[in-house]
């Protein structure tokens, strides 16, 4: 009669510590990689707000500035200010 022995405690613990191993290896992995996911996520929703507006985040110019332009440009296509004066005002407006 053979009796057969086990793997035994060192090696249950042995092949216990390489499926832990295995198992925090991937989870690391996976981890990094939705992160990496994440990132390029966030760095395309930042380029894709930059180039929603890319005048005023460029110059830095402001809504009531825009409108301003707009206002003094009608004023000058109907003639009550010069294309000088109006060239001035924008100037000054935009910090030229």
């Amino acid at each position: 009669m053979v009796i057969r022995r086990g793997p035994g405690l060192v090696g249950t613990m042995a092949r216990t510590a390489v499926i832990a191993g295995t198992a925090s290896a991937t989870m690391g992995a996976v981890s990094h990689r939705q992160q990496q996911k994440y990132q390029k996520q966030a760095a395309a929703q930042q380029q894709a707000a930059a180039q929603a507006q890319p005048g005023q985040q460029a110059t830095g110019v402001s809504d009531s500035d825009v409108a301003e332009l707009q206002k003094l440009a009608e004023l000058q296509k109907q003639g009550i200010i010069t294309q000088e004066e109006f060239d001035a005002k924008k100037k000054a407006i935009l910090g030229l």
